[in-house]
C-alpha cells in the first residue's frame, strides 16, 4: 500500500501558520511527523484546516512533554498512541517521541515523530532509546525525526546504521539540506523506515511559503509497506 509522508519542524506554527497548512495541503501528506508542534489549540486549529487528525502528548502543568506531533489523514485511522520521553531529558525542553499506529485495509504500522536535543552527547544517548523503541514495537514503522546534526554525525549514524534512511533511498538531486528554511546548508530533517518499508522518493519542499513557515524546510517522502 503506497502513502505519503511529511516530516516538518513547524517552530509551534509561530511563523506563518496559514503558509505551513498552504504547504501540507498541497502535498496532501497521508502522515505528517511534526516536531515543535506547539500549542494543542493550534495544531488542532491546523489539523482541522486540513481534515487531519492529530494525536500529541498530554502537557500537565507537572510533567512536561515533547511537543512532537503526529496528523493522520482519512482514510488511515488512529489505534494506538502514546509518548516516550528521553531519559535524562531536560526538564523545560523535553525531548521525546510520540508514537502513533495507524491502520488502513488491514493494513498497520507506526509512525513516530522525534526530536533530538542539542547537545551531542544527550543526541546519542537518545538516538539509542529512539532504536531501541522502533525495535520494541510490532510491525512496520517510519520515524520522521529533526535530529539537529548531520548524517556523518554519530547520533545520526548510529540511527541510519540501523534503520533506513529515507534520502539515501530515494532522494533527489541534491543533499537533502533542510536548514535553515531561507538557504539551506545542513540536512539534519529525516525520515526513517524499517525494512517493509519502501522508499519511492523523497524531496525537500521550496517556494515562498516554504521560507515563510518555519525555518526549517519540509521533507515529504512517497513510500510503500510491503510484505
Amino acid at each position: 500500500m503506497e502513502l505519503r509522508v511529511a516530516v516538518y519542524n513547524v517552530r509551534g506554527f509561530r511563523d506563518d501558520a496559514a503558509a505551513a497548512v498552504r504547504i501540507l495541503d498541497g502535498t496532501r501528506p497521508d502522515l505528517a511527523l511534526i516536531q515543535e508542534a506547539g500549542a494543542g489549540a493550534r495544531l488542532r486549529a491546523v489539523a482541522a484546516a486540513l481534515g487531519m487528525e492529530a494525536v500529541h502528548g498530554p502537557l500537565p502543568p507537572f510533567l512536561r512533554l515533547p511537543r512532537n506531533a503526529v496528523l493522520v489523514r482519512p482514510p488511515w485511522r488512529v489505534v494506538e498512541r502514546r509518548v516516550h520521553r528521553f531519559d535524562r531529558s531536560e526538564r523545560f525542553h523535553p525531548r521525546g517521541v510520540t508514537c502513533v499506529r495507524v491502520g488502513r485495509s488491514g493494513v498497520r504500522l507506526w509512525a513516530l515523530s522525534a526530536h533530538l536535543g542539542l547537545v551531542a552527547a544527550e543526541r546519542r544517548r537518545h538516538a539509542e532509546e529512539l532504536t531501541d523503541l522502533v525495535a520494541s514495537l510490532p510491525g512496520p514503522a517510519v520515524v520522521g525525526a529533526d535530529l539537529n546534526e548531520a548524517p556523518d554525525r554519530p547520533a545520526a549514524r548510529w540511527i541510519g546504521d540501523r534503520l533506513f534512511d529515507a534520502w539515501a533511498a530515494g532522494g533527489d538531486d541534491g543533499g537533502g539540506e533542510t536548514f535553515p528554511a531561507s538557504g539551506p546548508t545542513a540536512r539534519i530533517d529525516y525520515l526513517f523506515s524499517t525494512g517493509e518499508i519502501r522508499v519511492e522518493r523523497a524531496r525537500v519542499l521550496d517556494g515562498p511559503d516554504v521560507t515563510r513557515a518555519s525555518d526549517h524546510r519540509p521533507v515529504v517522502v512517497d513510500v510503500r509497506a510491503v510484505d
